[in-house]
């Protein structure tokens, strides 16, 4: 079958064999191209393995599924408590890191893994329920809920689902976004601009820029959520962090709250609003393309927002 995987600082479409380990059989329709994606690709990391963390596909039987990408141990102490996002086993168990990922025509995956679509959503836009999982697992960590003020630093896809999140939860939510694309995304979602100060300050953006920006409008006694990835290191501003005593929460992957999942949860969140989809997948493109997809991809000011590749 045909997979897209790492190829000197870019990807290529491969022929590799098919899965034939235990689990159950996915025929990929849809896999999103995460920033991650793209720093990983480029870094000294770049994994041996198919890509594509983002993905939905059917099952033998037609049934449209989404995808949980944690292939954790289920036995040690984190696993046991619910918090398996942070699996002693670390990246090796992560499908499109340490596993064969859904950038490929078919996948196989333990059954515990598969989050079953409600009626009406799309699998070609299911892709999105992992990036949205990422924000649930965040704004459920802050406590964010009716009448709080939340600002979302970064527009990007992890920014639009973190501003979708925290509507969900009842908040008022502003956002700061660097490309024009993102910030019509923004308000197509109900974004108000950044006025005043805030309750809860999510940086999506992953910068010391988005940081100080973060902290400025953050409260005395706010929290600063990180939802973005710090692929260079972290540099925060010291003095008005300590002096507005604000809480810094970091935020990694998804897992559950007693016996619901928060990719569960952000599977029921796409449902409720296909606007979601509408504002974030901006282009699509066949497995065949990955090449191109990955270009299109990087080019932020080009109107890109969530590429998407559909086998």
């Amino acid at each position: 079958m045909r997979a897209v995987r790492c190829d000197d600082g870019g990807v290529r479409v491969v022929d590799v064999p098919v899965a034939r380990h235990e689990g159950v059989r996915v025929r990929i329709r849809s896999a999103g191209i995460c920033g991650s994606d793209l720093q990983l690709v480029e870094s000294a990391f770049a994994p041996e393995v198919t890509l594509g963390h983002e993905m939905a596909g059917e099952l033998d039987d037609g049934t449209p599924v989404a995808i949980e990408p944690l292939v954790t141990c289920r036995t040690c102490d984190c696993c046991e408590r619910g918090d398996y996002n942070l699996c002693r086993e670390g990246p090796k168990s992560v499908i499109g890191v340490g596993l064969d990922g859904g950038m490929a025509e078919e996948i196989v995956v333990p059954e515990r893994c598969l989050a079953p679509l409600a009626p009406g959503v799309s699998v070609a836009d299911a892709s999105l329920i992992e990036p949205l999982a990422v924000a649930v697992h965040g704004i459920r960590r802050v406590g964010v809920g009716p009448g709080a003020r939340v600002a979302v630093i970064g527009g990007g896809s992890i920014g639009l689902c973190a501003l979708a999140a925290a509507q969900a939860a009842g908040a008022e939510v502003a956002l700061v976004a660097r490309h024009d694309a993102q910030r019509a995304a923004g308000e197509r979602l109900g974004a108000g601009s950044v006025k005043g100060e805030y309750d809860v300050v999510v940086d999506c953006a992953g910068s010391a820029s988005a940081l100080g920006e973060a902290v400025s409008v953050a409260r005395p006694g706010g929290t600063l959520l990180l939802l973005g990835t710090y692929w260079s290191g972290m540099e925060m501003p010291g003095i008005p962090l300590c002096m507005k005593e604000i809480r810094v929460v970091p935020s990694s992957m998804y897992s559950r709250q007693g016996m619901v999942r928060d990719f569960d949860v952000a599977a029921g969140l796409l449902a409720a609003r296909s606007a979601i989809a509408d504002a974030l997948i901006t282009h699509r493109f066949p497995l065949a393309e990955a090449v191109r997809a990955f270009e299109t991809a990087r080019d932020r000011a080009a109107g890109a927002i969530k590429v998407v590749l559909e086998a």
